[in-house]
């Protein structure tokens, strides 16, 4: 019998040895897949691999993190700040994640709310702000009081202020670049529908429905990439673009009215009042009809001037041609194709006019080939 015992313990060693062997063998091969994983991520985007995997480890090490966006949010703005909450809260549940912010838009106000945030919760918060090229175009001032700030944007006008700056100006929008976060660390983060649903947004917004010069392969994966989480396309498009029967009576107003510089350059002037004269218009509606200044031949530079009480904000659209110097000599900034501007005077309107009509001239000299 007790031949018998000796040998069963001996069997027992023997199987926990061995056990342990191959548990120890499957972590060794683990730990390799994933140091291959991310070497293969090095290789296949060396220029941004490090910076993202700086953002991964803060965004680790923080248990509170706040997202904020640029002031006057666009569809990429309220798109990439809820996305990344939507996918940071789906990849990190037990982390608290909020979106702050001063403004909000009522064109999009269907897409998400923001939170309500107390300043106590900033003390030891990482800050996030995406889609912002400048610091004074935060939007809510408290994100000044969170531990660290991170900043990642696509704007061709981008300034520094956080621990870490990601901006890639190429990006046909930011929720492209938290997209392309996403697949680079697709082994710990997680989107789900409602981060892709957010993101989706802020792309098709942000790269005019995929007809801007920023539109590359690499966007086109990115935005089918959100498409495997069943985000529903239709709805998206049709609270987006449907409009009711004021918004056609402000497009027929933009059709009946707009006016060409000697060299093409497509212009529209709304007066301050305009929105309460024709039953309640928003800013935000009056800004958006600048694309359908876009089809005339022959004119490649776009802008229309919104009137306020203090100053003017000037929406600049072009085709092929850069409109950042222009659009940073008249107080703004933006991308290549698409910026925005601000004027304080009739006088200043003019000669921001007469500067795109040269700019026009200059381009038209250069590439008949083009118009």
């Amino acid at each position: 019998m007790s031949d018998i015992k000796q040998k069963i313990n001996e069997l027992k060693e023997a199987v926990s040895k061995k056990g342990k062997e191959a548990l120890d063998t499957v972590i060794k091969e683990v730990n390799m897949a994933y140091s291959s994983i991310d070497e293969g991520h090095k290789n296949y985007n060396e220029d941004n691999y490090e910076v993202k995997k700086a953002i991964l480890d803060k965004i680790k090490e923080y248990e509170c993190i706040i997202i904020h966006r640029h002031i006057r949010p666009d569809g990429d703005a309220i798109g990439s700040s809820h996305g990344l909450k939507a996918l940071l809260k789906n990849s990190f549940p037990t982390k608290e994640v909020y979106v702050a912010s001063s403004d909000n838009s009522e064109y999009l106000s269907w897409v998400a709310k923001d939170d309500i945030v107390s300043k106590e919760k900033y003390q030891n918060a990482l800050v996030i702000v995406v889609d912002t090229g400048n610091e004074s175009r935060i939007s809510g001032e408290n994100y000044k009081l969170g531990k660290e700030i991170i900043k990642i944007d696509h704007h061709e006008t981008s300034d520094d202020f956080g621990v870490i700056n990601y901006c890639v100006p190429k990006s046909a929008s930011c929720a492209n670049m938290i997209v392309d976060f996403t697949l680079t660390f697709r082994m710990e983060l997680k989107l789900c529908e409602e981060a892709a649903k957010y993101l989706y947004i802020g792309i098709v917004t942000d790269s005019g429905r995929f007809r801007f010069a920023s539109v590359d392969e690499k966007c086109m994966k990115e935005a089918a990439s959100l498409l495997a989480y069943n985000i529903n396309i239709e709805d998206i498009y049709t609270r987006l673009y449907v409009d009711d029967e004021e918004k056609f009576a402000l497009k027929k107003y933009v059709y009946s009215n707009y006016k060409l510089t000697k060299n093409g350059v497509a212009y529209i002037y709304f007066k301050d009042n305009y929105g309460k004269k024709h039953g309640g218009i928003s800013k935000e509606d009056i800004s958006s009809t600048i694309s359908l200044l876009d089809c005339i031949k022959g004119s490649m530079i776009w802008v229309l001037f919104n009137e306020g009480e203090d100053s003017t904000r000037v929406r600049l659209r072009s085709r092929y041609i850069s409109l950042t110097k222009l659009a940073e000599k008249y107080h703004g900034g933006g991308h290549e194709n698409a910026c925005g501007a601000t004027v304080y005077s009739k006088g200043e309107a003019k000669r921001l006019l007469e500067d795109a009509d040269k700019l026009l001239k200059e381009f038209k000299a250069n590439n008949k080939d083009l118009f």
